[in-house]
């Protein structure tokens, strides 16, 4: 038996040879002490005798402290017997502290566990998903070049000015980012729009583009589109866009919130209300036009067997299908899941519409029609590296035969360079459908 001194926050702990005074003297059963040591004996009796003290406070007539022994000598200690009984008290008294929140975090239940690790991983994945959408900036190879003039020469053979009669419905492309410099795919699309269609308005909507300002930005890619009489660049006002349709609250509730996916989810609302409101075709800016799309009425492309995709839209004004759609955007809004506002809604819109569980019972039903996979989606988003591989002309005819439009998918091929030189089919798009693009992005290159 040997004692050591009751908790007293009123206590200093003296050195090494001074007493504790008012500290009670309460005797300690140490059972894990081998009982032919003497616990004051010197330090190389005790480690001899196999036990290690812990850095510990040991009292005798003189209430001394002893010196910790070296840290090789410890190993014995784990295969000793723990105390039991009171002594853990003071046990407890005498070992190292461990950080309030991590004792906090050890007496909470598994499910503040969980909970926990739940949020740490959500908020590495957000603090991720920022750095992706408000720090990359333009991939290499879809960027157009500082070195490049502002200006440029418009070529010839560019679409004459519609003749007046009764206009055809207008193209429309959005960008709902304030980004107002836009890539070389970027242009492409809107150019193989405008040489496809040129009696129909092609109207590119850019949010970042000051309201008041009558004048475009000197920007390289802005003065190509200005070469092409049937394209007009405008202003985006989103709450003049979405006022007056189901959408309205939801936009303005959604500028006070984060979400992993705001862009996504904002072109995806702005497409429908554009339609609404206005009618026509509206296509992504990853498009690669090849056909003329006015013969297509209230119609959307297929992904695949199991989802369509609203990259291609055309609706009449006010159709009631896009009108379903606004109300199924606000009353089943997820902004956490990828595609859930925009072609996982089209699809189970599509399927409420046709009273249909599968996709492959009904590719048109009352007035609305699924346009087959190779109409728009010829290439599949798990096969976009083909865009940047060789291909020969009678293959090139062979995979574009029934296709009106290309989709690049952008999201997955934006990081790889493209060589506007080499045969790949991607560059081989860009000079059939899009030359006054291609004749910028080869000299840029050189």
């Amino acid at each position: 038996m040997f004692c050591v001194p009751d908790p007293d926050p009123d206590i200093r702990w003296p050195g090494k040879s001074q007493r504790v005074r008012g500290a009670q003297r309460t005797p300690v059963a140490m059972p894990w002490l081998p009982l032919t040591v003497d616990p004051w004996a010197p330090k190389a009796s005790l480690a001899l005798a196999g036990w290690c003290p812990p850095k510990a406070f040991f009292l005798d007539q003189g209430c001394q402290q002893m010196p910790p022994p070296p840290p090789k000598m410890c190993s014995s200690l784990a295969a000793q017997p723990v105390p039991t009984g009171g002594s853990w008290h003071h046990l407890g008294e005498i070992m190292p502290r461990p950080p309030d929140c991590l004792l906090r975090l050890l007496r909470g239940a598994p499910r503040q566990w969980v909970c926990a690790l739940f949020l740490s991983v959500k908020f590495t994945f957000f603090v991720s998903v920022a750095i992706y959408w408000h720090v990359v900036g333009e991939p290499r190879g879809h960027r157009l070049s500082s070195t490049l003039p502002l200006h440029v020469p418009c070529p010839r053979g560019t679409p004459h000015a519609p003749s007046p009669g009764p206009p055809p419905p207008d193209i429309f492309f959005l960008e709902t980012s304030d980004r107002i410099n836009p890539s070389f795919l970027f242009t492409c699309s809107v150019e193989s729009a405008a040489r496809a269609h040129p009696e129909s308005r092609v109207v590119v909507l850019m949010k970042g583009l000051p309201p008041d300002n009558a004048s475009l930005p000197h920007h390289l890619g802005l003065s190509l589109l200005g070469c092409f009489p049937n394209v007009q660049v405008l202003p985006l006002d989103l709450e003049e866009l979405f006022w007056d349709t189901p959408l309205a609250g939801w936009h303005a509730g959604a500028r006070g919130r984060w979400e992993p996916y705001p862009l996504p989810v904002l072109s995806d609302a702005a497409r429908l209300a554009l339609l609404w409101k206005f009618g026509g075709i509206y296509l992504d800016t990853d498009f690669i036009v090849l056909k003329d799309l006015r013969n297509l009425t209230n119609a959307l492309g297929t992904q695949s067997r199991y989802v369509l995709n609203g990259a291609f839209l055309s609706f009449q004004r006010r159709h009631q299908f896009v009108g379903l759609c606004m109300r199924d955007f606000v009353e089943h809004y997820n902004g956490w899941v990828w595609g859930h506002q925009g072609p996982q809604l089209l699809t189970r819109v599509f399927k409420k519409w046709c009273s249909i569980r599968s996709l492959s019972q009904s590719h048109a039903c009352r007035g609305v029609t699924a346009l087959p996979t190779q109409a728009f989606y010829p290439v599949p988003w798990q096969d976009w590296k083909r865009y940047f591989e060789d291909i020969g002309p009678e293959e090139l005819q062979s995979l574009l035969n029934a296709t009106y439009a290309v989709h690049v998918w952008n999201k997955k091929s934006q990081g790889t360079y493209l060589r506007a030189s080499s045969r790949a089919l991607l560059a081989q798009l860009h000079l059939r459908y899009c030359p006054s693009t291609y004749a910028v992005m080869k000299l840029s290159q050189a």
